[in-house]
């Protein structure tokens, strides 16, 4: 059974998610890197105010291809999450609701998905394309100079993602 969510995530909302469970997303998502990544926890280190909210956000490991003439975005396939994995246990801990993209994370950021209640969200390799259909508005947050690894914010509308690690530490993989 196909389960909706609208984004941002709310208050207990990750956990009635189980892994394995097939999700159509809607609402915002924000797309980083590890490149973004970096200057986020950067930021966050020197006590700076990050440019977008951080708490319940999803942010989706991908860095968008430009867009044709009359479309919010191009291609948009999910990058290899593992690494982020030394920078997602602490935005989980800051408030961070959770991500999307492709492959195991470490048992850190495993255990830091159960520790906050957060989900992780497995997104397809290769169906860059379909995701990029999902996209309905895509705007610069920060970092511009990152080019297609800027920190963007997508509506998206029907998303297609599967959970990977539900709250309660359990796995696909």
């Amino acid at each position: 059974m196909m389960k909706k969510l609208n984004l941002p995530l709310k208050c207990g909302e990750a956990e009635g998610l189980k892994a394995g469970d097939c999700v159509l997303l809607s609402g915002e998502i924000l797309t980083a890197r590890d490149c973004a990544h970096r200057r986020i926890c950067d930021m966050i280190n020197r006590g700076e105010p990050l440019p977008f909210e951080l708490k319940n956000a999803i942010i989706y490991y991908a860095g968008p291809c430009p867009a044709k003439p009359g479309r919010a975005s191009g291609s948009c396939g999910p990058t290899t999450s593992s690494r982020m994995d030394s920078f997602a246990p602490a935005l989980l801990d800051l408030g961070l609701g959770g991500m999307i993209g492709k492959g195991e994370m470490s048992d850190e950021v495993r255990s830091a998905i159960v520790r906050n209640k957060a989900v992780y969200f497995a997104a397809i390799g290769g169906a860059g394309a379909l995701y990029g259909n999902a996209i309905e508005k895509s705007e610069l947050v920060a970092f511009p100079e990152l080019l297609s690894e800027a920190v963007r914010r997508l509506t998206v509308k029907d998303f297609p993602v599967v959970v990977a690690y539900d709250c309660a530490g359990n796995s696909i993989y």
